[in-house]
């Protein structure tokens, strides 16, 4: 238990550092280390990181690094896909998804699958976008505005990360940067804001539908939220480029890590 404490903290300042990824750490936790199902993990994952976003994106905003018609433009749909997820659908799925001769596909295979297929994906996007970063100042250019890709990618968004029980910053800030042209740091800012709103909504799903341990997420919540400072804090050593390049190799191993769990290693 004290093992898992102490990653909770290392997932606190994953999100402080890169505006996403406590929940690519927050779910192997819970489910891996903690041994909860992946149903409770991923509601539980929910609270966390929603906590530790707020935190993290008040701390960027009193730096002014947070652009907030993004949160609007790109939480309210996010909001409306999360929320729903959790409330409706990840109920209506069996323990048993499919089983064909000897293989058996089950709830919690399928969902920590999606989880790992997502990660990869959304990590060759950001280190892409690294290898193809500008190298002048990238904060005096202005902001772009695609609305209805924005507003599609909130309302995907927040569909998949309820599924799979993810703050989802690390598809939002992707969306951010390449959709939005925020710049990186903006873009960590805005998640954060975006990740409390949507991951506590649809927490409040999980809440309606299971009994929940109060009492462990208090104690996992105040690691989580001194975990966001100490990640704040050395984010103002780290340029743009660096934290792309760190968030998509992040994302990538842990999602190759838990795919062949789920395959071989299970």
């Amino acid at each position: 238990m004290i093992i898992g404490y102490f990653l909770l903290g290392l997932m606190g300042i994953v999100l402080g550092l890169l505006g996403g990824g406590g929940s690519i750490l927050a779910v192997p936790i819970l489910v891996y280390v903690m041994g909860y199902d992946a149903v409770y993990g991923t509601a539980y994952s929910l609270f966390l990181v929603g906590l530790g976003a707020l935190v993290g994106g008040i701390r960027y905003a009193m730096q002014g690094k947070v652009h907030f018609p993004s949160v609007f433009v790109f939480g309210l749909p996010a909001l409306a896909g999360v929320f729903a997820m959790r409330k409706w659908m990840i109920p209506l799925l069996p323990e048993t998804v499919l089983s064909v001769g000897t293989f058996t596909l089950t709830k919690d295979t399928l969902i920590m699958g999606a989880f790992a297929v997502i990660m990869v994906l959304a990590a060759f996007s950001m280190i892409r976008s690294a290898r193809q970063h500008r190298t002048d100042n990238e904060d005096e250019h202005p902001i772009r505005y695609n609305y209805p890709l924005i507003f599609l990618e909130g309302l995907v968004v927040g569909a998949v990360t309820g599924f799979v029980g993810a703050g989802g910053g690390f598809l939002i800030v992707p969306a951010l940067v390449l959709l939005a042209g925020l710049p990186m740091k903006y873009a960590v800012g805005t998640s954060l804001f975006i990740i409390a709103i949507k991951s506590l909504l649809g927490f409040g799903g999980d809440v309606m539908n299971h009994d929940i341990d109060w009492a462990f997420l208090s104690q996992a919540g105040l690691v989580t939220i001194a975990g966001i400072f100490i990640g704040n804090y050395l984010s103002r050593f780290i340029s743009a480029k660096q934290l792309k390049a760190l968030f998509g190799w992040f994302v990538l191993v842990m999602g190759v890590f838990i795919m062949t769990y789920e395959l071989y290693l299970k």
